[in-house]
């Protein structure tokens, strides 16, 4: 005998929309921004800094700006209200532009900065794929880009075969100093910085004690130091009419000093897999490289990204110490051209400075989020 029992659902209930004090922009700064009366008053006091900050900013940076000119007196101080007695109205935007050639390439000749351009776009096309999971085959895209790039973008630069002018490397300079510094010191400082890490930990003790004694010592000298003895003393030790290019020599103190650093981020990786990783991987019979290679490894990497992603946006912005040995990089040439009598004005230093820093700011801060988004794609360690 069947009977209906009414308290009894017989179908699934349909999902229903979420509360509207949990929902909409209200909620979100309910949440976020006045949680509690410390979180409104500190909400409260940002805003009154920004209130303060913006409007001069917005003012300075485009109201009052001049975006157009051949020289300093297209950057006089008028602005809306008549000339400004601080002589800070607006920024010259005039000299960056007049000046972005040579803040993106330096002294490079303009008749071969084709070259330049072709390297750049060659470096975006492979690097882009590389970076994106989803697109395949990652193992001939990593050649193409640590292997085959760095061939064909040095004889392009260089120059010298294949009919290409030569150009030599004290004509480089701007954003190609920077790029180029901080290219290869990435590419080289990982895989050298995971070998030192290795030896460190090596029982061999001759191999140990030469990792401990090059690691501590790169890291007890400031990189000026590294790039002065790389760019003025290491010459005198050199065999008569033996030399090496100093851009190369810069190449190798950044790439030297990176790879100490990086080697103490990846060790410390290691320290925090589980003595049983290393147990399993034995009892597997795996040999040493193969347990390095397959299993420890890619856990001790994952697990110190940030601090990998780190030592790369360092590196980064250190590439402009370059200066102390004559080598101009981004903020280098920046700086060099405040010396150009056509646009002395108290206008250009800071136009220059900023415009130097937002180009550093977007190269960090795209390192710094896809530096998050592997760390969100990887977090494998728990399920949800």
């Amino acid at each position: 005998m069947s009977q209906d029992i009414g308290y009894v659902r017989t179908e699934m209930a349909l999902p229903q929309p979420a509360p509207l004090r949990e929902r909409g922009p209200l909620a979100w700064m309910r949440k976020n921004l006045f949680a509690n009366p410390f979180d409104s008053a500190l909400t409260i006091v940002g805003l009154v800094i920004v209130a303060m900050i913006l409007p001069p900013l917005f003012n300075w940076a485009i109201v009052n700006a001049q975006w157009t000119g051949t020289d300093r007196t297209f950057c006089a101080t008028v602005a809306q209200g008549g000339i400004q007695p601080d002589g800070w109205s607006g920024a010259c935007w005039a000299f960056v532009k007049a000046k972005f050639g040579q803040f993106m390439f330096g002294r490079y000749p303009l008749d071969e900065r084709w070259r330049v351009i072709l390297v750049a776009i060659m470096f975006v096309a492979l690097l882009v794929p590389l970076l994106i999971p989803r697109v395949p085959r990652k193992g001939l895209n990593a050649v193409l880009f640590f292997l085959v790039l760095p061939v064909v973008s040095y004889f392009l630069l260089i120059g010298g075969v294949f009919g290409l002018p030569h150009v030599e490397t004290p004509l480089w300079g701007g954003l190609l100093v920077t790029l180029t510094l901080s290219f290869v010191g990435i590419v080289v400082s990982l895989p050298v910085g995971i070998l030192l890490a290795l030896g460190r930990r090596s029982k061999m003790p001759v191999v140990k004690m030469l990792c401990v004694i090059f690691i501590e010592t790169v890291r007890g000298v400031p990189l000026i130091t590294v790039l002065f003895m790389a760019s003025v003393m290491l010459p005198l030790f050199l065999p008569a009419g033996v030399s090496f290019d100093k851009f190369l020599r810069a190449l190798i103190g950044v790439s030297l000093f990176a790879s100490a650093y990086m080697a103490e981020v990846v060790r410390g990786g290691l320290q925090a897999i589980p003595k049983g990783q290393y147990e399993g991987a034995d009892s597997l019979g795996l040999s040493y490289w193969q347990k390095m290679g397959l299993i420890v490894l890619p856990q001790a990497l994952k697990l110190v990204i940030p601090g990998i992603v780190n030592t790369f946006i360092g590196m980064f912005k250190d590439t402009s110490l370059v200066y102390i040995i004559s080598m101009f990089d981004l903020l280098g040439v920046v700086r060099q051209n405040f010396s150009d009598a056509a646009w002395a004005s108290p206008q250009t230093p800071a136009s220059g400075l900023v415009f130097a820093a937002l180009v550093f700011w977007i190269f960090c801060f795209g390192m710094s989020r896809y530096s998050i988004f592997m760390e969100r794609r990887l977090d494998t360690g728990h399920k949800r």
